[in-house]
Parts: structure tokens; sequence; C-alpha cells
């Protein structure tokens, strides 16, 4: 026979949110509900005293998990796609700006790059009215960013090491580092290495704009270092 306990402590919860995030025990994205609770004193089931507040919670609407609130810091796979697709789009409009667009190899992997990305619609065109656009409108984004190649394809006004090209790179690529492995932050560098060397060896300002990549990824400088040695080495 199970003997019933007379006094306990029961939680009474109340959901104060809800939404979408990535589930550590499911290991994808699931709904969520953010919930406070108060405890109270029963004595034969019978709520009585308050015994103070519980939570917030943040509990997984599939497994019914719960998890402190800063589970909701980790975006959702799809969050995350779309900043790992943002990122790349902004580097390789910030290597456009530093290296020119007059060779067409740099062009067409750079257009592969964003398609890769996510952006299966991006053309040639597409990328070379966006940079007149950015170059045209002052205040649009930063004035790293107000600078177009001239007839001869070279990169005329851009200051690689202007703090207005490394806020926005840190902007774009800040909040996705912490959420990539040491590996995935390698591979973005390099894909951008790989514009820059479409047409030959880096130009100062190339490597002054992928060098402020990696920082943005957290990147050591002599780990950036020996990724724009290596990508310069044919597999």
């Amino acid at each position: 026979m199970v003997k019933l306990g007379v006094v306990g402590v029961r939680t009474s919860w109340r959901t104060v949110a809800d939404g979408e995030f990535f589930c550590p025990d499911c290991g994808g994205d699931r709904n969520y509900r953010r919930r406070t609770g108060r405890r109270r004193l029963t004595v034969l089931g019978l709520p009585l005293l308050s015994r103070g507040q519980a939570g917030p919670v943040v509990e997984c609407s599939a497994c019914r998990g719960r998890f402190a609130p800063d589970a909701l810091d980790h975006p959702t796979t799809v969050r995350l796609s779309a900043m790992l697709r943002d990122a790349v789009h902004t580097v390789t409009l910030a290597l456009l700006a530093a290296g020119g667009t007059a060779s067409r190899a740099v062009r067409e992997t750079a257009v592969t790059t964003v398609r890769d990305a996510g952006f299966p619609d991006c053309c040639e065109d597409q990328l070379l009215t966006l940079l007149a656009a950015l170059a045209a409108d002052t205040g649009a984004l930063s004035p790293a960013f107000e600078t177009l190649t001239g007839d001869d394809g070279a990169a005329r006004g851009l200051d690689p090491c202007g703090t207005a090209l490394a806020i926005e790179l840190h902007s774009s690529l800040g909040p996705l580092a912490p959420h990539l492995a040491p590996a995935g932050r390698e591979a973005l560098l390099l894909q951008a290495a790989r514009i820059a060397l479409a047409d030959g060896a880096y130009t100062p300002a190339e490597r002054e704009v992928l060098a402020t990549v990696g920082t943005a990824l957290t990147l050591a400088s002599a780990d950036t270092e020996r990724l724009l040695a290596a990508a310069r080495t044919p597999s």
C-alpha cells in the first residue's frame, strides 16, 4: 500500500508568452511556452501558504523539457540560416567594393557564392546594381560602401581600414559567430578568400577586408593568416 504524503509543495504554472525556439533536447526547432509559477504549501492536496515564485522557464511544447530563459538566445535553425545567408551577402559586397568588379572571374565567383548561400536568383546585374545604389545613397548603410569601381575596375575611395566598414561587417558577423563551430567560421573566411583570389593575388584592400572578417568571426590573427595562405594553395 502506498502511503500518501500529507504535506507537500505544488507549483501552479502560468503561460506568459509563446513562440518558436531551438530545443536543446529535441535538437530542432519547436514551439515553446514561457512560463512563471507560484509555489504553495499543500496539506492533504489543498493549497494553503505561498512558498514564493518559480521560474521563469521555457517549456518545449513537444518534449515538455524545461530550460532557463537564455535558451531563447540560441537562434532557430531557420533564423541561423538567414543570418548565415545575410552574412555571406554582406562579405561579398564588401570584397567587391574593395577589389573591384572588372574581373569576370570575380563577378562569377561572387554570384555563385551568394546563390549557394541562399539567394538562388542572384545575378551579376543585381550585385552591380546594389553596389551602385549603395555608392549613390550616401546614408543607406555606411560610408564604407560609398565606393564603386571606376572604368578600369579598380576600387576608388574605399578606406579598407575604415571604422564604418568594420562596423558593417561586425554587425553582420558578430551575432553569427557564437553559433558557428570553429570549422564553420573558418569555412566562411575561406569562402570570402576565394572571391578575392578569383582574379589573382589579394590586393591590400582585399586583405584588409578579409582581416576584418576574421576578427568579426573571432578568429585569431594567426589563424586568419594561415587560412588566407591556405586559400592560395591549389587543392
